[in-house]
């Protein structure tokens, strides 16, 4: 393995190890653990920055080694302009992240555990996007759900962080198992298993019979990851997790794996109906519900958690749209948000951990007390309003050039755009300035500027949306238009800048602004509006997970009770039912029946004698008058078969059959003579026929499956192994010897342990009923 490929892999590795580490060193530095724990995403950010350079060429670097060969499962990376810009935001984001929340859980008990948490987070983001493999995507995608479900519940001694949690996990890991069959499905048509390979299998997967089939599971994995709608609700109620969780979850990480799977297959899935029908319709809807629950709500997360469901459904609308100022558009809002929503809920964060609530109606004349989270705040709603020189400027430009049109679909889509991004505009700057501007409010506490660790973060991201946009020209050539062409699947070069331009997408922008404004200045009202249109509607998505979580409870209890009811009658008669369908169903729906046997002549009379003997052996059982004595007679159909083996030249296995049945009858004679016997079975006839009916089935199935196995083609190429290297290597002349003791010791020895165990239980029953007896 080359050194760069070498450090790439430490690179992926660094976060578990850091997670190893963070709570011995919190413990020694307290929040201070920060700073250093803060390096590692730091070097990850300058490393992968490294490839900048060959991915702006246009080259794609891959890299990893073969894990299971024969079936071509690789531990293999990606590093293109997409999984580049993803791996930079996670890594940098990540970086400020760390110490955000090393000021925010400052003398938090379980700080150290937090960061534990958080590093274990950024470990499996940064695989999600960097892997090749079908197989490792789908282990990243789905350790990101356990790692957030962490995150999510880790004020774990709250109900509501504990059902937040709960809810994550099961839409996003149930989302996984559809984004895993659709992986599947994408290997059994191409026959390959790297994201690299598959980019040239475009044609053939969309005129593959299961192209539906795949998109509609991979749908289901992104649309659940990425919170569209009907899965929406679980990224608001993740707001039960500690702000930098908020902000991390939000701006570079989990929220957005869902839409980097859709870009990622937008080379091999899209320009179909399907997927330009499905995605812009699915994504404007969600873009409209996020925007509308965003008015309607006063904590500043929830505020904040919203337009992210918003923000996403724009996302996913403009990948699906099909043309490549809508992919332009994708790749300058997935940055802009990026920055700009960080920004905003570490401000959201820092109002919360200095001024003691997170209510906007309880906020106000925060400025001269916070004058640098004001900044910050101010700086970031300028770009998710979309006004110059901000880079969220750039992107609505995009999106509206991307958008616009003369067809009713242009039209709606456009309109959609519009309004979602009108009241996303209000919610930011409620964000930035409800908070800060007006009279000073009374705060549960005296609230002055955070420390550095807290605001830092914000400062940095917000003032970054500023730089890029004034230097677009060199963020474009570095990083948008890479991104953009990975999305695209071929050369995209993107050349808006922060300087207005005359048309259509600038009239649009003014409208937005204009309405934005407008619901601002309404905002008690249009809070109101908001809340009267979801009363009116009522049911939920929300409710609708409870309900369904307590049906499946409900179900689930009733199926156990009806198949678990606690009888070994039950138990038993299920069992032998099912054996009988499996041994006689298939036969007879194949017709496979073995051939009628032909008594062989001249039988010699010692073996006659044998089965005579089996037979009277079945006969003395049926005629038992209680139990002790059935299983004594039934002993004598393993002591004939032991002599039949005998017979017929097999020694040791004779010797085996006469030491197990011999053993079963003590073992089992002992057992019942410390229990209650039953003289004979009190059952009446009718109880008693099932039972019949059913051994007799059990029994008929085994010989007929024995028959058909005697009556095919012997394969002997077991016993040429065994008679083969039973001398040669494991220096053994009895072949059956050597199968049991070394071939098979590892069998054998589980065989022992079951033995003891069952003699272990009998002697446990044993004891009770002498206890009982006692008593």
């Amino acid at each position: 393995m080359s050194g760069t490929m070498g450090l790439t892999l430490l690179a992926f590795c660094l976060p578990f190890a850091g997670a190893l580490v963070a709570p011995f060193l919190t413990r020694l530095l307290g929040h201070n653990a920060a700073w250093p724990l803060a390096l590692i995403p730091f070097a990850i950010f300058l490393h992968f920055l490294g490839f900048n350079a060959a991915v702006a060429d246009g080259r794609i670097v891959t890299g990893g080694y073969m894990w299971v060969p024969s079936y071509n499962v690789s531990f293999s990376w990606l590093i293109d302009g997409l999984s580049l810009t993803f791996l930079l935001l996670i890594s940098g984001i990540g970086t400020l992240i760390l110490l955000y929340a090393g000021g925010y859980l400052k003398g938090h008990p379980q700080q150290g555990r937090f960061f534990s948490f958080i590093l274990m987070f950024m470990g499996a983001m940064l695989g999600l996007v960097a892997s090749d493999s079908f197989l490792m995507l789908f282990i990243f995608w789905e350790l990101t759900s356990i790692t957030s479900f962490l995150l999510i519940g880790f004020d774990h001694a709250r109900e509501a962080s504990r059902r937040a949690a709960l809810q994550a996990l099961i839409v996003t890991g149930g989302g996984g198992l559809f984004l895993l069959a659709g992986l599947l499905l994408l290997w059994d048509v191409t026959d390959v298993t790297q994201f690299s390979l598959l980019m040239s299998f475009g044609p053939e997967v969309r005129a593959s019979p299961f192209y539906l089939a795949i998109l509609f599971l991979m749908l289901g994995g992104a649309f659940t990851k990425s919170a569209q709608f009907p899965f929406h609700f679980w990224l608001p109620n993740a707001m039960e997790a500690p702000t930098p969780v908020s902000a991390y979850l939000h701006s570079a990480t989990m929220v957005k794996a869902g839409v980097y799977l859709l870009m990622r297959l937008n080379p091999v899935m899209g320009g179909t109906p399907a997927w330009e029908t499905i995605l812009p319709a699915i994504g404007g809807l969600t873009l409209l519900v996020g925007a509308v629950l965003a008015i309607r709500q006063t904590d500043l997360k929830l505020m904040l958690a919203y337009t992210t469901v918003a923000s996403l459904g724009l996302l996913v609308m403009l990948t699906g749209f099909g043309s490549e100022h809508a992919i332009a558009a994708a790749a300058l809002y997935l940055v802009a948000h990026s920055l700009f929503k960080g920004a905003l809920f570490m401000v959201a964060g820092l109002v919360d951990h200095e001024a003691g609530t997170r209510d906007v109606t309880k906020l106000g004349g925060l400025r001269r007390a916070m004058p640098i989270t004001f900044l910050a705040a101010l700086l970031a709603a300028l770009s998710m309003g979309g006004l110059p020189p901000l880079f969220g400027f750039l992107a609505k430009e995009e999106i509206y050039a991307a958008l616009a049109g003369g067809n009713a679909r242009a039209v709606a889509f456009t309109t959609a755009a519009v309004l979602g991004n009108a009241l996303m505009f209000a919610v930011a700057f409620a964000v930035a300035l409800k908070p800060f501007l007006g009279t000073a409010l009374a705060t549960p506490k005296r609230a002055h500027e955070g420390p550095a660790l807290l605001w830092i973060g914000p400062l940095l991201l917000a003032v970054k949306g500023l730089a890029i946009g004034v230097f677009s020209g060199l963020a474009h050539v570095l990083l948008t238009s890479p991104l953009a062409s990975a999305i695209a699947g071929t050369p995209q070069t993107i050349t808006i800048s922060a300087v207005p331009h005359m048309g259509i997408a600038l009239y649009l922008s003014l409208l937005t602004v204009a309405t934005g404004v407008f619901v601002f200045l309404q905002l008690d009202a249009a809070r109101a509006a908001a809340d009267r249109l979801i009363e009116d509607i009522g049911w939920g998505p929300d409710r609708g997970f409870d309900q369904a979580m307590r049906g499946l409870v409900r179900v689930s209890t009733r199926v156990t009770r009806l198949a678990q009811p606690g009888l070994m009658e039950i138990y038993m008669t299920a069992t032998f039912v099912v054996v009988a369908l499996a041994l006689l169903v298939p036969p007879a729906l194949y017709g496979e029946w073995p051939r009628t046997p032909v008594w062989p002549a001249g039988m010699p009379f010692h073996e006659l004698a044998v089965m005579a003997l089996a037979a009277l052996g079945i006969v003395a059982v049926l005629m038992a008058s209680n139990r002790l004595t059935a299983i004594v007679a039934l002993g004598i159909q393993g002591f004939c078969v032991a002599m039949l083996f005998l017979l017929f030249g097999a020694p040791d296995l004779a010797f085996t059959q006469f030491m197990i049945e011999t053993l079963s009858v003590v073992i089992l004679a002992l057992a019942m003579t410390r229990l209650k016997l039953t003289p004979r079975d009190h059952r009446p006839l009718r109880e008693k026929i099932p039972d019949a009916v059913i051994a007799i089935a059990c029994g008929i199935g085994f010989a007929l499956y024995l028959l058909r196995v005697t009556q095919g083609r012997f394969d002997s190429a077991l016993t040429d192994f065994f008679n083969l290297y039973s001398k040669t290597i494991a220096h053994g002349a009895n072949v059956v010897n050597v199968i049991i003791v070394d071939f098979r010791g590892t069998d054998t020895l589980g065989e022992i342990a079951v033995v003891m165990v069952t003699g272990l239980a009998i002697l446990s029953l044993i004891r009770i009923r002498k206890g009982r007896v006692g008593s």
